[in-house]
């Protein structure tokens, strides 16, 4: 299978690229493709220009790679931190340049872009994978839970993804090693099981 695997952290210590190289090592282990993006290691840009809102707008060269491997994937990992209950700004951008028209999704004709667009993702199964510092008792009761609307209702669901699969890590900053250890033998076997062969 092609993969696409997307990471946004600025820390390259942090523990969210250590749960992106296990997912990596763990596809590639497994014989499966892999298109892997550090967002912030790669300076990706995350300010959509108003020449690339049309559908058949020209895009840049990486944009367009990027849009070219998201069409492709048969799979997709994304690995972030909750930050104030979003991705990062950096990931958010990936998503207003990457996940567009004619790529990700389309409007039915007569449909001036009010309805409910059809998915166009060739991938079947996502799987995001975050961090968090807030205890989720905490967490549930203040804010519910908006980064699983995000991904499984506002970006997948509409972009035709059926299996939707997310795990939070936490209270990261107080974690042990051990804690950790077994945190990232859990992405292991996760990534397995969802992308067998």
């Amino acid at each position: 299978m092609k993969i696409l695997v997307l990471l946004a952290h600025p820390d390259k210590n942090s523990f969210n690229h250590a749960i992106a190289q296990t997912v990596v090592d763990q596809l590639e282990l497994s014989g499966h493709k892999v298109f892997f993006h550090d967002l912030y290691e790669e300076g990706f840009n995350p300010l959509l220009p108003a020449e690339e809102i049309p559908s058949d707008a020209k895009l840049p060269p990486e944009i367009d790679s990027h849009c070219w491997e998201l069409a492709l994937a048969e799979g997709i990992v994304i690995v972030h931190p909750n930050w104030w209950g979003q991705p990062p700004a950096i990931l958010k951008g990936w998503v207003d340049r990457v996940v567009r028209p004619e790529v990700a999704y389309r409007f039915l004709e007569g449909d001036g872009g009010e309805g409910v667009p059809v998915g166009l993702l060739k991938a079947q199964t996502a799987v995001v994978l975050n961090t968090s510092n807030t205890p989720g008792q905490r967490e549930d009761e203040l804010f519910g839970d908006p980064l699983d609307i995000l991904w499984r209702e506002c970006i997948f669901g509409l972009c035709g993804v059926e299996f939707f699969h997310r795990r939070m890590f936490r209270v990261v900053c107080t974690s042990t090693e051990d804690e950790r250890r077994g945190w990232l033998a859990e992405v292991k076997q996760l990534i397995k099981s969802t992308f067998n062969e």
